[in-house]
């Protein structure tokens, strides 16, 4: 029996690889696609950390304008 003879097992459990490589190369183009989305927002783009910020706050933005 020669060593590089392939198997039918091989040749499915290449075949399933090739399947999980397409769905992870799709999640991440996904996940990348989401984060281009969310990140050019530019200046619109603010997070909480932990400090007090008027322009976040829409009561003392209302205040200012009467």
């Amino acid at each position: 029996m020669a060593i590089t003879r392939e198997h039918d097992l091989h040749k499915r459990r290449s075949g399933r690889n090739v399947g999980l490589a397409v769905v992870l190369v799709l999640f991440i183009a996904l996940v990348f696609g989401l984060t281009i989305a969310k990140v050019s927002g530019g200046s619109a783009l603010q997070a909480f950390d932990h400090s007090y910020r008027p322009s976040l706050d829409p009561d003392h933005v209302r205040f200012q304008q009467r």
